[in-house]
């Protein structure tokens, strides 16, 4: 059986390896887990149907093997569930909750249905329950905060099943079945030293093994530290160890007492990496990430990575990219540690580097998509190697599986209330990234997230203009996946910011979005009004070719409303426009859209004249695609006209050009541009991206 799993906030894993030969112990609350999901519950026992699916409860404390235990529950009858297993974890390794809303559409994620960009949580796991409605799947939500997490993630089917891990109770769900866990047997706890120590030293010595699983108080993540120390001193004994734990005293948790004896036996290099990966997002660690927090080389990260899972400080993840997860039960005693070892300061240098490797490597990322020109292929190779991906492929596929840790760095970055340079750059390059490798309609609920991150800040910092350029970036998501009402809500909010900033990019853009999406909307006279606003603020600061540009959608407005007399003065001055800066190319496809009116009015003697000129135009402007499509026309109108000898020349000229620039493109014919749409400015979350950022 193929898991499918979700990560607190990641990507569908498939193919997870069976974790068969790899658990120990736990027989009895395996065999109790499994006659629970058999037993009748109380719905059952008083003649009424279950309404929701059946939900068993793993309590333990962090380190006590409480998922691992889940895991092998839903491994032994995962072949119950046809529709898969489904892992989501709903908290942060710092404890935070995870939200409801993001781990619903995560798990929509994975069973590959549609989860609406922007929908909030109610109706995010009202859609989970209804695509799990017909399913028959098990549901594993590990680290659960709270029982209202869970119970607004339950299926309204018994054919489900709910595996909830969590450290205590889960009080208002009804009929919970809950399982507690305390240490692992001693004869479990023993072979769970043996595989880290061999056989030899646990036989040689059994009383002080056992009297180091006591110690240990059987809790494995415990077991697990005290195996890697003695795996790494070969020639200590196990009575070694328990003389260390022993001399510690009984202060603190038996796990905080082993933590501490591992770390000081750590180089200090090592031990200062180990220490500063609880600033990494999400609990995920990969070799860039280390080797920023330690400004060290990435091969060196990479070797103080594998040593330290060894050692059992670290879990390799699930991953075909070299992954690490931080143990959850780990995480505050990491956290003391810094607070112990390392300065403020030198946090902050430390979180400075990471955000700004994630910069690069997205920078790199998105440059893997443009390789067609040459600029980008320049830059690309200015990129140092480290940082370079061998195709867009392998950058597509980082992109996707680092995305739990992307979007948790993205939470970093402005978590403390600010948008300095750093987080805006990284904002910006995450949001290009993942429109470059998945488009906006794939990426729109993680758009979504990051400019709501921008919104937030805005709002709490009362940042006019940081809030205007988030309003139009959502709005620009909510105009690309066709919830047009919804953008034009948000442009209308950020024309009032943009209006309280005094920022005239901002109001301009605002209005002219607003144009757009009244056009979408086929409310032609309130887009040409709103367009001629925004035609105003451009021609007040002598912006030309903005102002030429917003001519054409003047026009565009009025050809729809069929008032072709307005839209041939506007394309006419929009050609105008183009001609006196000089842009040949813009003044061909002007021409050709006065041609195009011309003819939707009854006029194709006019409109075939204006057409030649158009082609004439796009000959000198080298555009050779729209001059292909002009021919095309000019044939269209001939046959119309009732000549088609001449309308036959003219289609093979489209046929010549286009075969002669077929090699260098390979694209389908286009025809002239398109007015018709409404524009929007690139994702960004700032309003005007700088250098560095392109």
């Amino acid at each position: 059986m193929t898991d499918q799993t979700v990560d607190a906030d990641g990507a569908k894993l498939s193919g997870q390896p069976s974790a068969e030969g790899h658990f120990l112990g736990r027989v009895r609350e395996l065999k109790e887990l499994l006659a629970d999901i058999e037993r009748a519950g109380l719905d059952t026992i008083s003649g009424r149907k279950a309404p929701r699916a059946r939900v068993l409860l793993i309590a333990g404390r962090p380190g006590s093997g409480r998922t691992a235990l889940a895991a092998e529950l839903a491994r032994r009858v995962a072949d119950r569930y046809p529709d898969g297993v489904l892992r989501a974890r709903l908290s942060e390794p710092d404890g935070t909750p995870v939200p409801v809303a993001r781990v619903a559409r995560d798990l929509l994620t994975a069973l590959d249905e549609p989860a609406p960009p922007g929908a909030g949580e109610d109706d995010l796991a009202a859609a989970l329950r209804g695509a799990l409605a017909e399913r028959r799947a098990l549901l594993l939500l590990d680290d659960a905060a709270g029982a209202d997490q869970v119970d607004a993630l339950l299926p309204d089917t018994p054919d489900c099943l709910v595996v909830a891990v969590s450290a205590g109770p889960l009080t208002g769900i009804s009929d919970v079945r809950p399982c507690t866990l305390g240490g692992l047997d001693t004869k479990s706890g023993l072979d769970l030293l043996t595989r880290y120590t061999g056989s030899v030293r646990v036989t040689v010595d059994p009383y002080a093994a056992e009297g180091l699983v006591e110690a240990c108080q059987g809790q494995p993540a415990t077991l697990l530290l005290a195996g890697g120390w003695l795996a790494a001193r070969p020639t200590s004994a196990v009575a070694d160890l328990a003389k260390h734990l022993h001399a510690e005293g009984d202060e603190g948790t038996p796990l905080g007492r082993v933590f501490g004896l591992v770390h000081a036996g750590l180089p200090a290099p090592a031990a200062r990496t180990l220490r500063l990966l609880s600033l990494a997002p999400a609990g995920l660690v990969d070799p860039h990430t280390a080797s920023a927090l330690a400004g060290c080389s990435v091969g060196a990260a990479r070797t103080t990575l594998d040593d330290l899972t060894a050692l059992g400080l670290l879990r390799a993840a699930d991953s075909p990219l070299p992954q690490y997860e931080v143990p959850g039960c780990l995480h505050p005693l990491l956290r003391a540690a810094v607070e112990a070892h390392d300065r403020p300061a030198e946090l902050q240098l430390a979180r400075a580097r990471m955000l700004e490797r994630t910069v690069r490597l997205l920078q790199s990322c998105r440059a893997s998509t443009e390789t067609d020109s040459p600029q980008a292929r320049e830059k690309l190779q200015g990129v140092p190697r480290a940082l370079r991906f061998p195709s867009p492929r392998a950058a597509a596929q980082w992109l996707d599986l680092s995305r739990p840790a992307l979007l948790a760095c993205a939470r970093l970055a402005v978590e403390e209330g600010d948008l300095d340079t750093l987080a805006r750059r990284l904002m910006s390059q995450l949001v290009r990234a993942m429109v470059a490798h998945f488009g906006t309609q794939a990426a729109a609920p993680d758009l979504y997230e990051v400019h709501r991150l921008v919104l937030d800040v805005a709002e709490r910092r009362d940042l006019p203009r940081e809030r205007a350029a988030a309003l139009l970036n959502l709005a620009d998501v909510d105009a690309r996946t066709g919830r047009t009402r919804a953008a034009l809500v948000r442009y209308r909010a950020a024309l009032d910011a943009g209006r309280e900033a005094n920022d005239p990019y901002a109001t301009g853009r605002a209005m002219e979005s607003v144009g757009g999406a009244h056009l979408e909307l086929g409310d032609y006279d309130r887009a040409a009004d709103w367009f001629g606003r925004a035609l105003g603020e451009r021609l007040a600061r002598d912006e030309r070719a903005d102002a030429a540009r917003l001519y054409g959608r003047i026009a565009t407005a009025h050809t729809y409303a069929a008032r072709y007399g307005e839209a041939l003065r506007n394309w006419r001055a929009a050609a105008a426009a183009h001609r006196k800066l000089g842009d040949l190319a813009a003044q061909a496809r002007a021409v050709s859209e006065i041609a195009r009116v011309q003819e939707y009015a009854g006029r194709p003697e006019e409109s075939l004249r204006t057409c030649r000129e158009a082609v004439e135009g796009a000959r000198r402007a080298g555009d050779h695609r729209l001059q292909a499509a002009l021919h095309l026309r000019l044939a269209d109108t001939l046959d119309h006209l009732g000549d088609p000898a001449a309308a036959h020349l003219h289609r093979a000229a489209a046929e010549r050009i286009l075969g002669e620039e077929a090699p260098e493109t390979g694209g389908p014919p286009e025809g002239s541009e398109r007015q018709d749409q409404p524009e929007h400015a690139p994702n960004t979350c700032e309003i005007r991206s700088t250098p560095a950022e392109d």
